[in-house]
């Protein structure tokens, strides 16, 4: 298990949790001999100053427990908080670099439930496995060597009770685990569920769905409330099976030292100890079937988180990319791709190049493919076949960090961050000034930033206190800040009014001898001034070229210009 390796710096604090408790059930287990010698010697002869001694040391015991008790808890705390800190970063960190493929395959709401309370539930087991893993056995097996000592014949008893309590505990434990597992499944199941109905709350309300979403909500909530149902039935099991066998074994005891003590082969003194022993087993053992419930979820969870650990990275190459010199800076070779869940292609046998310094735009019917062509340029995804070159340069064997720099993208959904406008354009350049990002600002036609106190405007949660149009006019502002060579506009303007659309297709063009750019849309009016035109249908390129010779010679392009032109009141 991968999660186990970032516990191996912490091997050796961790046992010193165990070496305390250790030295604490020592003290513990004397205290009945201790005792014991109270009742026959002190108590039978009336000898004051011996009770008083071992009433001290009674004291001095109490004393000892108390400091190695705390010292165990310390270190134990410690480790637990430590080592899931660490996981928790590192779970974080390979969930970034998975692929897109994987990413959706485990979805955000159960990455989170892996984050959270996955990686609590094993912080919480952590902890009292180092507490009391060591402690409640050493005392079980303790108390019966201590009972020995006394009487070897009543120990007997101690031994078969430790067994059959091991055997059921154990039982339980192997049928409860797989339960726990699918506990955090269903937990998965409703976080999913929960996360769609907050998001999309306003198409919810819109639509007046409010009833379905509470209806499959608690079909959830109903299905996570009878796992854990069935699970807890198990586990609650323990607690009185144990207390009905150690009372009775207290019962048996005390019967058989009753016979022992009229033959005189016990005393009063070693009947007390024979019976806090037993007593000390049934506390011990009540301990270890909660301490075994909650190592069980701590398991499950484990096995969860690391089961996203074990999932490779997506492949990284190592090429530096260099300046994009090549006149061809991008081509596509017969490009086929499909999603692992598939087995139609997104994209089939896909073939073209872009110049550097040119304008392309992608054009399409809705699931064409036009954003797959996006998601395997910036290696959101791999090509099923075929070959990306950007530089003359298999992208395969790009450095990812390179690539990522050479290219800007605004996405077909915008996203802001929370914090406030200014972080959100540091975010793609932490070194821009005020003078830089007001310029981009102004170049993407974000005209409600008036001055740089606006700079610090709050942004919520997914720039959801801003507008649509606002939002993409944000994100391509962070996308111009950026020190790139590529900068790829995916259907970004499709909020937008379409004299603020021509204001920022006016400032792409002055862009142009600097930067190569890729614009996806669903408007001809949006491309039309390309220096290139794709046209994407059912995942073929139809169309490679300008405005002017597609709407010559491509029958497919006439008919969206003319469905749109008719729309758009011959608005170009």
């Amino acid at each position: 298990m991968k999660a186990v390796k970032y516990f191996k710096k912490y091997l050796f604090i961790s046992l010193l949790s165990p070496l305390f408790k250790f030295l604490e059930v020592v003290f513990e287990l004397l205290v009945p001999l201790v005792i014991a010698d109270i009742v026959d010697i002190g108590i039978c002869n009336n000898d004051i100053l011996f009770i008083e001694k071992k009433g001290l040391l009674l004291l001095i015991f109490a004393l000892l427990g108390f400091c190695c008790t705390t010292i165990a808890q310390y270190f134990a705390s410690k480790v637990a908080v430590d080592y899931c800190n660490d996981l928790r970063i590192a779970l974080f960190k390979n969930i970034q670099s998975l692929s897109m493929a994987d990413y959706q395959r485990l979805s955000p709401s159960s990455l989170i439930v892996r984050l959270t309370n996955d990686i609590n539930q094993i912080q919480n087991g952590l902890n009292l496995a180092l507490r009391l893993l060591l402690r409640s056995p050493i005392i079980v097996f303790g108390a019966f060597f201590m009972a020995a000592r006394i009487s070897f014949k009543l120990s007997l008893t101690f031994l078969l009770t430790i067994i059959i309590l091991l055997v059921i505990v154990f039982t339980i434990m192997l049928i409860s685990i797989p339960l726990f597992t699918k506990v955090q499944n269903k937990q998965d199941d409703l976080a999913k569920t929960s996360k769609e109905t907050i998001v999309g709350i306003r198409a919810i309300s819109g639509f007046n769905k409010q009833d379905d979403q509470l209806q499959s909500f608690a079909q959830k909530n109903d299905d996570l409330y009878n796992t854990q149902l069935k699970s807890t039935r198990i586990t609650i099991l323990l607690n009185p099976i144990t207390y009905l066998l150690i009372n009775m074994a207290i019962v048996l005891v005390l019967f058989q030292s009753g016979i022992e003590v009229n033959i005189g082969n016990l005393t009063s003194g070693q009947t007390l100890a024979l019976y806090n022993y037993m007593s000390q087993i049934l506390v011990e053992l009540i301990k270890l079937a909660n301490l075994i419930i909650q190592i069980n979820k701590a398991i499950a969870c484990l096995k969860r988180v690391d089961s996203v650990l074990e999932i490779p990275a997506k492949q990284c190459g190592t090429s530096p990319i260099g300046q994009l010199n090549d006149d061809e800076i991008i081509k596509f070779d017969n490009v086929c791709f499909h999603f692992p869940d598939s087995n139609k292609d997104s994209i089939s046998n896909i073939s073209f190049s872009i110049k550097k310094g040119t304008i392309t735009g992608i054009i399409g019917a809705t699931g064409s493919g036009k954003s797959t062509i996006i998601n395997l340029l910036n290696k959101f995804y791999s090509p099923t076949n075929g070959t990306i070159l950007i530089n003359n340069i298999n992208i395969k064997d790009i450095d990812d960090i390179q690539l990522n720099q050479q290219i800007a993208l605004v996405p077909q959904k915008s996203i802001l961050l929370s914090g406030t406008i200014r972080s959100n354009l540091k975010f793609a350049n932490e070194n821009a000034t005020e003078e830089k990002m007001m310029e981009v600002l102004h170049q993407s036609q974000c005209d409600f930033i008036k001055s740089t106190n606006d700079l610090d405007k709050e942004v919520s949660q997914f720039g959801n206190n801003f507008s649509g149009g606002q939002k993409q006019r944000l994100s391509i502002a962070r996308a111009l800040i950026k020190d790139s060579s590529i900068l790829i506009l995916d259907d970004s303007t499709s909020a937008l009014d379409y004299a603020t659309e021509k204001k920022i297709r006016e400032t792409l063009l002055a862009l142009k001898p600097e930067k190569t750019i890729i614009i996806i849309s669903q408007r001809i009016s949006s491309i039309s001034f390309a220096d290139n035109i794709l046209l994407i249908d059912n995942g073929h390129l139809i169309g490679n070229s300008n405005h002017h010779n597609l709407l010559a010679s491509c029958s497919l392009y006439q008919e969206i210009y003319n469905s749109q032109n008719k729309k758009e009141n011959h608005y170009e």
